[in-house]
């Protein structure tokens, strides 16, 4: 599971690397936006009907299931041999 999240991690590290050293863009001379004015015209009339949504809760039980996980080093403290 760890090598799957720490490969997806590289992953993404390497698309966004190459994302900025995949283009080499040079801008000269100035820029300068054009003058734009707009008169007149009308904001159209809208009507939107929308279905309704009933949102609620329910209780429910769902059984789950249970994950015994252990270290190496307890694995190994359960298989040692006791002395007494």
């Amino acid at each position: 599971m760890r090598l799957g999240v720490i490969l997806g991690v590289v992953v993404v590290v390497l698309a966004i690397l190459a994302g900025f050293f995949f283009f080499d863009a040079e801008v000269t001379g100035d820029f300068e936006a054009p003058e734009v004015s707009v008169t007149g015209g009308e904001v159209p009339d809208v009507n939107v009907e929308a279905g309704d949504i009933d949102v609620g809760t329910e209780e429910v039980t769902i059984e789950v299931p249970t994950i015994d996980v252990q270290s190496p080093e307890e694995e190994a403290a359960e298989e040692a041999p006791t002395n007494n």
